[in-house]
Order: C-alpha cells, then structure tokens, then sequence
C-alpha cells in the first residue's frame, strides 16, 4: 500500500461519519449502522422492477466494500497494533 495521506483519512472519515476525537467504540458502532445502512439484501423488496434492484444492489455492494476499505483505514492509523508485544 502507499502512503496514507491525510485526505485519505478525512475521506475514510467522513465514509464512516465520524469526527475527531473518537473512541473505538464510536468506530465499531459507525461500522456497524454504515455496514447495515448498505447492507445489499436490504434492496430485495424495494422495487418490482429488476432493473433498478439490481442498480441499487450493485450501489450497496460497492458502499459495503467502500466502509469495509474506510474502517480498515482508520483501524490502521488510529488503533494502536498490540500483537508485536
């Protein structure tokens, strides 16, 4: 991976809605609502027309993997590694 600058965070920041300081609590729960919020299967009822299910299902897919890539992100710089101890 390259480097990390700070636009990245404040992109993966705002992806997750959230503002510093956070605890990682705040973190876990701004994943949790993101991850159901666009959970794919949540569009399986929206609409009769195939058509666009399969447009906003595609959308979730990407904004899931989008929140997932965010949280990774902040996980990375903002929660310290304690595995090396």
């Amino acid at each position: 991976m390259d480097s990390i600058t700070e636009q990245d965070i404040a992109h993966a920041l705002d992806i997750l809605g959230l503002t510093l300081p956070f605890t990682t609590e705040d973190l876990e729960r701004a994943k949790r609502v993101q991850l159901y919020t666009w959970n794919p299967t949540r569009y399986a009822g929206l609409t009769n027309n195939p058509a666009q299910y399969m447009q906003q299902f595609r959308k979730a897919e990407d904004m899931t993997r989008t929140v997932e890539a965010a949280y990774a992100l902040i996980s990375a710089v903002f929660i310290p590694d304690d595995s090396g101890q």
